[in-house]
């Protein structure tokens, strides 16, 4: 089942489980454009952009500095400052027009790998399937680096289990993605099996495989297989390294070619 299936699927699902989470949570940065509201007050209605300074201009209270804020934390500011000798009790609502300032990298085993826009919530989900999906190559693994949020500290780096969340629906690896994220999907590890099995190729590396669960991802053995001199040609230190006569319980690693001989008899 490819990867482009199981994320609309887990998509799908999800939206039976999450709502997209108010808009309210979204931080306001430069180049969102707003529409201002304050009930009962329709002259002061304003639609304005944030500017390279972080503010917005308002009627009445003339420039207020938004970004960092959450909506919410928008609308409470307006409301605040209208509350100084302006209106009593103001109700001010604040509505994202144009998501401008919120941008995330994807790369990586994906279909459209680039610069995307936030618009709103977004989790790690929602801007894979903006993305095209995941290519058949794709490993278990997303990477996601993010800025640090002071000069004190360090960036920080989350490892998200792709098998967990899309086929386990754990959906505590659907984390949010913020601004400045990159998501960097990391490529599959494979081995191949050739020799006496009933499917000779290349297969995909989880994690705990065995030389048994190998033979048995490739159909098993053929009729003529010598089971007792399994051989693994594995690399080390940049040469091959051959190992003979493996068991059944030995791991299986990174680039490994298991050898199936024909038996002699």
């Amino acid at each position: 089942m490819t990867g482009q299936f199981f994320i609309a699927a887990a998509l799908f699902f999800f939206a039976g489980i999450f709502s997209v989470a108010s808009a309210q949570d979204y931080v306001v940065g430069d180049g969102d454009l707003l529409r201002i509201t304050v009930y009962d007050h329709p002259d002061l209605t304003t639609v304005t952009r944030v500017g390279g300074e972080g503010t917005v201009l308002f009627p009445l209270i003339g420039q207020v500095r938004v970004a960092g804020l959450s909506v919410s934390q928008v609308s409470r500011r307006v409301a605040q400052l209208l509350s100084e000798g302006y209106i009593v009790s103001p109700q001010v609502t604040v509505f994202i027009e144009e998501f401008r300032s919120q941008k995330a990298l994807i790369m990586g085993q994906v279909n459209r790998p680039g610069m995307y826009e936030l618009k709103g919530h977004t989790t790690l989900l929602e801007i894979l399937s903006k993305a095209g999906d995941l290519t058949r190559d794709a490993g278990d693994k997303v990477i996601i680096k993010r800025k640090a949020e002071s000069p004190e500290k360090k960036e920080k780096v989350i490892t998200i289990d792709l098998k967990r969340l899309i086929e386990g629906g754990d959906t505590s690896q659907d984390v949010p993605v913020i601004d400045g994220d990159s998501i960097y999907i990391v490529k599959a590890s494979v081995f191949f099996v050739t020799g006496e099995v009933k499917k000779p190729d290349m297969y995909k590396l989880e994690e705990g495989t065995t030389v048994l669960k190998a033979i048995t991802m490739a159909g098993g053995f053929s009729d003529k297989a010598s089971t007792g001199r399994i051989k693994i040609i594995r690399k080390a230190g940049g040469k091959d390294e051959v190992l003979e006569r493996v068991k059944l319980d030995e791991p299986v690693l990174s680039d490994d070619v298991i050898v199936v001989p024909e038996s002699f008899f």
